[in-house]
């Protein structure tokens, strides 16, 4: 593990209203749970069929703090509004410098900034910690806000999955997309 040296704040933009972005903790792992919930339940965004509860989700959270990963959350007026982590691309040594990053919004919170205000931080922690590519699996739904919104900060798709997940009766398509952070 590389190691986040510090974490970023920001404090809600009176004239956007973005939220402020803070580090989760176990006190967020219900509103965590309720979140990853809908998507599970109602969409393609994740290929879980079954939604994690909030004891999984604090021990997540536990393992990445535990391994010097971010885990955020996007909140404003005391509501949890999405949350987002960065986590190993994959567990082999020489991938160390590569990541995936997650993030899930609150349903209706899309379209408002609260997504790129997540992704923004963990990447500015993620090269602060010596990261050098952020990968992003993306489940290409027919939905482009994802798409766009990892766009927006540079990433590029790297490939593309073909028919590798069932879910609500269709087989789905993964795009994966890469951003260099050096």
């Amino acid at each position: 593990m590389i190691g986040v040296t510090g974490l970023a704040f920001c404090a809600v933009d009176a004239t956007t209203g973005r939220p402020a972005i803070r580090p989760a903790t176990a006190d967020d792992a219900a509103a965590i749970a309720g979140i990853y919930a809908h998507y599970v339940e109602h969409s393609v965004a994740t290929f879980d069929l079954e939604s994690p509860d909030e004891a999984w989700w604090q021990a997540k959270l536990a393992d990445l703090a535990a391994a010097g990963w971010p885990f955020l959350v996007a909140e404003a007026d005391g509501e949890l509004l999405g949350f987002g982590y960065l986590a190993p691309w994959r567990v082999k040594p020489a991938y160390r410098q590569t990541v995936e990053d997650t993030i899930y919004l609150a349903p209706g919170r899309t379209g408002r900034g609260t997504g790129r205000a997540l992704l923004g931080a963990l990447l500015e922690q993620g090269r602060a910690a010596g990261v050098r590519q952020v990968i992003a699996v993306v489940t290409d739904s027919g939905d482009p806000s994802s798409v766009r919104l990892h766009g927006a900060f540079g990433f590029v798709e790297a490939g593309r999955l073909r028919a590798v997940g069932f879910k609500h009766g269709r087989w789905l398509d993964t795009l994966v997309l890469q951003a260099d952070l050096t």
